[in-house]
């Protein structure tokens, strides 16, 4: 079975936040203050996860992301994990972590199934990652990185969001970690996600990002898998490793945009900056799969075709990247 949208788009993967808890403050994730943490009676279970996952992967996902807040700081992930690898029909089940906790369980992350993971880091600096941050520590990051590698975990995908003033500085060196390494490093723009005013002087386009690069190292562009997120990748010639670029505000891929989302709450929404979602706690309550099926559907029909960030004039809601597993 495959899910199409009425723009023609095939949706087969799912981004599944289990957690909104995170183990850091990031500065484009979070205010300052932080956010009010969910209590667990309002976050979906493990049993009501792997429910809406199966569901998912019957009506045609065959890509789960499991993402949070962070995800591995929430209690019995691993068992959770290797319960969702074996559901029939999923072809790849992979992670998104900010890597602090990665070193003592790459290995278990490996063992339950996760095929590959998506490691956020936004500096090699440590004074600059503990701004962005809010105070976490490189050096359990870098660990949790070499850890990754030695689980026997394929090409690492190390995302870096970029913000000019504060890290762009550091573009070609991350660049260069591909060089040596398998390493794919992405280069993400920064986006409005907390209505922050003056937010465009900080999101460098990735059309700069690029050029820098290109500037210091030939580049060749490489062809995405139907599984793939949105990046544009390219190869640095004689590279071990890839660069991808995301470019959610100055060039949206909307039009090839293959996902869903379900928040650790179990609001699915089709579209990271729409308002527009359902609750699905009422139907995994009621244990009606068929309602539920029905459900998701109507979300994947109902998908908007692109999102309005970057215009003049647009609404902006505040977008809770912990709670909703961007």
């Amino acid at each position: 079975m495959a899910l199409i949208d009425t723009y023609g788009r095939r949706i087969n993967y799912l981004r599944l936040s289990v957690t909104d808890r995170c183990n850091m403050r990031c500065c484009y994730c979070m205010p300052a203050q932080g956010v009010a943490k969910l209590e667990h009676k309002e976050m979906l279970s493990y049993e009501e996860l792997y429910r809406v996952s199966a569901a998912c992967v019957a009506q045609g996902i065959e890509k789960i992301r499991v993402t949070g807040g962070e995800p591995l700081v929430r209690r019995g992930l691993v068992d959770f994990l290797g319960r969702l690898s074996a559901l029939p029909g999923l072809k790849e089940l992979v992670l998104t972590t900010n890597g602090l906790l990665l070193e003592e369980l790459a290995r278990p992350l490996k063992d339950a199934g996760v095929a590959r993971l998506n490691i956020s880091l936004d500096s090699l600096q440590p004074e600059t990652f503990a701004r962005v941050t809010r105070g976490a520590d490189l050096k359990r990051v870098l660990a949790g990185i070499d850890a990754a590698q030695k689980a026997g975990f394929g090409p690492l995908k190390i995302n870096m969001v970029v913000m000019r003033g504060v890290n762009d500085q550091e573009i070609l060196d991350f660049a260069a970690l591909t060089l040596e390494k398998p390493y794919t490093v992405r280069f993400i723009e920064y986006m409005p996600t907390l209505q922050d005013e003056g937010w465009g002087a900080q999101s460098m386009p990735g059309s700069e990002i690029l050029a820098a690069i290109g500037e210091r190292y030939p580049l060749l562009p490489l062809v995405s898998s139907e599984m793939a997120g949105p990046a544009r990748n390219y190869k640095i010639q004689g590279a071990a490793g890839a660069i991808g670029i995301i470019t959610p505000v100055s060039g949206h891929f909307c039009e090839s945009c293959n996902r869903i989302r379900i928040t650790a709450t179990g609001r699915v929404r089709g579209c990271l900056f729409s308002d527009q979602g359902t609750d699905l706690k009422p139907l995994l309550a009621s244990e009606d799969p068929e309602a539920l099926e029905q459900t998701l559907r109507r979300i994947v029909t109902q998908k908007p075709g692109r999102h309005h960030i970057a215009e003049e004039g647009a609404e902006q809601a505040v977008v809770n990247m912990s709670r909703i597993g961007g």
